[in-house]
């Protein structure tokens, strides 16, 4: 509450601030006395030492608790800049051991891939990387990050787990898309392998939702082709390299002209799940 000072009939209140000001210079005052001067001695000393002392001590304790107040919040404050910059530190961290464990994974992929494809071993090949693809849940068509700056160009056969993936049909300094075996408008010439008889394959996206694309042309007289054949390019092919496996006969039909027949095959390629794939380095040769 701040007092109240008569003037002439009125009351004056004295802000508490400007009180607060004029006791702390009172106090600064006498501390300045106390210690440049010998005002307080004798009688005076026993003032001194009722005011002044406690005052002083209450300074000293006060500027004691500031400075460790000060310095605690300076070791806060380098704790919180020393945790900022681990934390720092953990996310690169945690970036260059997902890209190491990335890096590990297509490896690994790779080398299995190169193992699988084996049977493919005369032919020059290049691993590339699975960058962008159309849309949808299958592989239908897609891009990797190899192009032609790393020797590839356009019709070269694209393989994965030991089969054929499809074939490029675009392609740029580093970068190149590959139309698969499973697109709408894919077409290869096949051939069953344990009979040499030709046929078509042709892609089909809404029945590969069962696992399965067509073949057609099958021209077998004598029943010598049967479910579980396995069909691979044929020698007649314009844009396969012959002798690529292409999956495996799941059923078979009789056309309704009595000579040829048709059915489906399921492809060696989980064309849902892929990330790396082998380009061959080769293209097909053909008479003209």
């Amino acid at each position: 509450m701040s007092p109240i000072i008569k003037r002439r009939g009125e009351d004056f209140t004295l802000p508490s601030k400007y009180l607060l000001f004029i006791l702390t210079v009172l106090c600064t005052a006498m501390i300045i006395i106390t210690f440049n001067t010998n005002l307080f001695t004798g009688p005076l000393n026993s003032v001194a030492g009722v005011f002044v002392v406690p005052f002083q001590k209450g300074i000293t304790t006060v500027g004691t608790y500031l400075k460790d107040t000060a310095d605690k919040l300076s070791s806060i404050t380098k704790l919180l800049e020393e945790n900022e910059q681990l934390k720092n530190q953990i996310d690169e961290l945690t970036v260059q051991n997902t890209t190491l464990e990335q890096e590990k994974y297509e490896l690994t992929e790779l080398r299995n891939l190169y193992e699988l494809d084996s049977p493919y071993e005369n032919y020059e090949k290049v691993g590339a990387r699975i960058i962008g693809k159309d849309a949808g849940n299958w592989y239908h068509s897609f891009v990797i990050d190899k192009g032609a700056d790393d020797g590839l160009s356009i019709d070269m056969n694209v393989i994965a787990d030991g089969a054929l993936v499809g074939r490029i049909i675009d392609i740029g300094p580093d970068w190149a898309k590959v139309q698969s075996i499973i697109a709408d408008n894919a077409s290869v010439s096949g051939m069953v392998l344990s009979s040499s008889d030709n046929l078509i394959v042709t892609g089909d996206l809404e029945l590969y939702n069962q696992g399965f694309i067509t073949f057609s042309k099958l021209v077998d007289d004598v029943d010598r082709v049967s479910v579980g054949d396995k069909i691979v390019t044929s020698n007649i092919s314009d844009k396969y390299l012959p002798g690529i496996l292409i999956g495996y006969i799941s059923t078979i039909d009789d056309d309704s002209n009595n000579l040829t027949k048709s059915g489906t095959i399921t492809p060696a390629v989980d064309f849902e799940h892929m990330n790396v794939v082998l380009v061959i380095l080769e293209l097909k040769k053909n008479a003209d």
